[in-house]
């Protein structure tokens, strides 16, 4: 269990930037160890859904997804986005491979059962197989993976990238050293979500709970923390959540907030 292995996760609001993303993408294809990208989809699927005079609904932030929508964000996010992402690792000497869930069978999930509001074609993740991911990391490849996976049906599924990128890691674990990076437009966990130099350097469950508690830590950033601890629970060995222009000095411990279970 001596091999170093980083998942790193890079938000759409940084794709969305195409200078931040080429400064993140530099820095990323310079790490050493071996290392998985998992991206978001930004915009770009928001745009094109507009353009094809597709209705965009969201619902507490999160995107319906039906037939016609998720065509859609299996062009954008599978096709243009992570093929883009693919290229501009190849001129950095990065020799990526761009995967969605269903190649390789790498991240196999199950359509999100209706209750109380009908998501559509979301995929919630029943299994990845580190087996064929490891195969990759040994050929010396790079995978970029997009937030499509498959389902025993034979469907593809819209799957949330934070999600995607914690199910990776929890699955690694059992071979390596996984560190998880969540990289987006923020310096890390801040406790005064209106002052970017608030950043929170280190988080146990402990911590987060009176961070919490006193609403320091509130909204969509709460989702991301439970996701990430229980991570650390299911042998992540350190989860860093920082700006993704800040991944090289967050790989040395020097930025970001890191989250430890003790």
């Amino acid at each position: 269990m001596s091999e170093s292995l980083y998942v790193v996760k890079i938000g759409g609001n940084v794709i969305d930037n195409p200078e931040a993303c080429a400064r993140f993408l530099k820095d990323f294809s310079e790490l050493t160890a071996s290392r998985i990208l998992v991206h978001g989809g930004g915009k770009v699927a928001t745009q094109m859904a507009s353009r094809l005079q597709i209705e965009t609904q969201m619902v507490d932030g999160r995107r319906i997804t039906d037939k016609a929508m998720l065509d859609v964000v299996t062009m954008v996010y599978g096709g243009l986005v992570n093929k883009n992402l693919v290229a501009q690792l190849q001129a950095s000497a990065c020799n990526a491979i761009g995967l969605t869930g269903a190649d390789g069978g790498i991240i196999r999930s199950v359509k999100r059962p209706v209750k109380t509001i009908d998501y559509g074609f979301v995929g919630d993740i029943e299994a990845v197989n580190d087996f064929q991911i490891n195969a990759l990391l040994s050929s010396k490849l790079v995978p970029v993976i997009a937030p499509i996976t498959y389902s025993n049906e034979g469907l593809l599924l819209n799957t949330n990238a934070d999600t995607m990128a914690s199910a990776t890691a929890v699955a690694m674990a059992k071979s390596a050293e996984v560190k998880l990076i969540y990289c987006f437009e923020k310096k890390g966990v801040l406790s005064n979500p209106e002052d970017d130099a608030s950043v929170i350097p280190l988080l146990t469950p402990e911590t987060y709970a009176s961070y919490k508690s006193t609403g320091a830590i509130n909204k969509g950033m709460i989702p991301k923390l439970d996701n990430a601890f229980a991570a650390l629970e299911q042998g992540v060995a350190q989860v860093i959540i920082c700006h993704a222009d800040d991944l090289k000095q967050a790989v040395s411990g020097s930025a970001g907030t890191t989250l430890q279970l003790k």
